[in-house]
C-alpha cells in the first residue's frame, strides 16, 4: 500500500542475545543493512566538504597557520591534506567539525546496537576518524597496519571500549577490507610485537602461534561492523577501482576516565577540558557527547 512509512528495526531485532555472545566470544560482530541511504549520502557530502576546508566549526589547532607542513597523520590533528597527495586519509575529529558528519555519528541505531553489544547503559564518544583508502596504484599501498585500538587508548580506565566501522559503499577483501584475529580480544598476555613498526606480514607469525583464525569483514552499504579494543585488525591494500571510503566511531562507557599513562598520551588530552583535580575530562560534552541514550 502506498502511502506507508515503514517503521526503523528495534535494537533488540538487530541485536540478538545470539548476536551478543557472538561479539563476547569473538571481539566482533556484523550487522544486518540498517542504515537507509540518506544518512550516508549527506556523510559522504560531508566527506569531500571536509577535504575542501568547508567546515561548520573550528577546533583550536584548525588555526594553526602551518597545517600543510605536517605529513599525514602525524603532529597534526587536522590529518590529511590535499598537498599530502593520493595517499591513505585518516582524519580524526572530523563529527565535530561537519554537520554532515555529526549526524551519522549521532544516528541512533548505531548507538543502540552498540549498548546492546557491549551491555553499557551510557555511551559516549571517544572520538571519530574519517578513513579514505585510494586505488592501489603500486607506489601508493594503504595498508593499515595491525594493531589494536587499546595500544593507542592507554590512558582510559576501560578495557572493554570499542569501534562501529561503518562504509559509504560495499567493503569487500578486493578493496581493502578490514580483517580481524578472531578472538584476540580475550588473550590475557600482550604479543611481544612494536605493532607501529612490523611488518604487514608479521601477522601470519601471530596466527601460527596463536593457532587463530584472520577473518576478513565484507559488508554492503548500510551495515555497520563492530569490534572490541583489544581486537587486533588491520586491511591490505585496495585493488578496486574505487576509493574505500567509510566513517569510525569510537566509543566509551559512560564510566570511562583518564588515568595517568607516562608513556602515552592522546590527542583527546589536549582538547578536553579539565576535570577539578586538573586531569582530562573524558565527559566534555563538546568532544565527547552522548550518544547512548540519545535524546530526541
Amino acid at each position: 500500500m502506498s502511502g506507508i512509512t515503514q517503521s526503523p528495526p528495534s535494537p533488540a531485532s538487530l541485536v540478538t542475545d545470539a548476536d551478543i555472545a557472538f561479539y563476547r566470544e569473538h571481539g566482533y560482530w556484523v550487522s544486518p543493512p540498517f542504515i537507509p541511504d540518506e544518512p550516508l549520502d549527506i556523510a559522504e557530502q560531508g566527506m569531500y566538504r571536509l577535504y575542501a576546508d568547508d567546515v561548520d566549526h573550528l577546533l583550536d589547532w584548525d588555526r594553526r597557520s602551518d597545517l600543510d607542513s605536517f605529513p599525514p597523520g602525524r603532529y597534526s590533528h587536522w590529518g590529511w591534506r590535499p598537498s599530502h597527495g593520493d595517499v591513505m586519509r585518516k582524519n580524526d575529529y572530523s563529527s565535530l567539525r561537519v554537520t554532515n558528519l555529526a549526524q551519522l555519528v549521532r544516528f541512533p541505531l548505531i548507538a543502540a546496537c552498540a549498548a546492546r553489544l557491549s551491555g553499557n547503559d551510557e555511551l559516549r564518544l571517544w572520538h571519530d576518524q574519517l578513513l579514505y583508502k585510494p586505488v592501489d596504484t603500486g607506489r601508493n599501498q594503504a595498508n593499515v597496519q595491525w594493531h589494536t585500538d587499546r595500544f593507542y587508548w592507554l590512558t582510559c580506565s576501560s578495557e572493554d571500549m570499542f569501534t562501529a566501522w561503518i562504509p559509504f559503499a560495499d567493503v569487500s577483501q578486493e578493496n581493502g577490507a578490514m580483517s580481524v584475529v578472531d578472538g584476540s580480544h580475550r588473550w590475557s598476555d600482550e604479543l611481544d610485537i612494536d605493532w607501529q613498526n612490523a611488518p604487514f606480514s608479521v601477522i601470519g607469525d601471530v596466527l601460527s602461534a596463536r593457532g587463530a583464525e584472520l577473518v576478513s569483514v565484507s559488508l554492503k552499504r548500510g551495515q555497520v561492523s563492530f569490534h572490541h579494543c583489544k581486537t587486533i585488525h588491520g586491511s591490505g591494500p585496495n585493488r578496486s577501482r574505487e576509493p574505500r571510503r567509510s566513517l569510525v566511531v569510537h566509543y566509551q562507557p559512560g564510566s570511562n576516565h583518564y588515568l595517568v599513562e607516562r608513556h602515552r598520551r592522546h590527542p583527546n588530552d589536549d582538547l578536553v577540558r579539565r576535570t577539578e583535580e586538573g586531569d582530562p575530562d573524558y565527559s566534555d560534552p563538546d568532544v565527547c557527547p552522548e550518544l547512548y541514550p540519545l535524546d530526541a
